[in-house]
């Protein structure tokens, strides 16, 4: 099914936490990473294992291949942000982030998996490499 653009409704939400992004843009948002991948991030709940805090949430984001494919390359998720007696007060806790703190947790992860590999995107390395010729 192509994509659609649908109007934002911001009588859903505040824009600017992952959970209101959502809601007012009817999509999961999305972030460039610092390794020059697209990934879109979702909230995801589950069984902590924990009697006094059974719900846990954390971020996963989805990274995307390269130009020309629409499909998923790989991913990243977070630790558990939060825990709560309820699996909705845990994603409301993790709702509330905002865009910046989101972003600012995939940078961490893309920097904690290359481990300082180099994070150039790929027509930087293309432009070094065509003027060196």
């Amino acid at each position: 099914m192509p994509g659609q653009h649908l109007p934002a409704d911001h009588s859903r939400g505040d824009a600017n936490t992952i959970g209101g992004y959502a809601a007012v843009h009817g999509r999961p948002a999305a972030f460039e990473g610092s390794d020059g991948y697209s990934y879109s991030v979702e909230i995801v709940t589950t069984p902590t294992g924990d009697d006094d805090r059974p719900w846990g949430a954390y971020l996963l984001f989805v990274q995307w291949a390269r130009v020309g494919s629409n499909s998923p390359a790989g991913h990243l998720e977070t630790d558990f942000l939060a825990e709560s007696d309820t699996e909705d007060d845990a994603r409301a806790l993790i709702g509330a982030l905002a865009l910046g703190q989101v972003r600012g947790a995939l940078h961490a992860l893309i920097a904690q998996k290359n481990s300082g590999a180099p994070t150039r995107k790929w027509y930087e390395v293309m432009r070094d490499e065509s003027e060196d010729a």
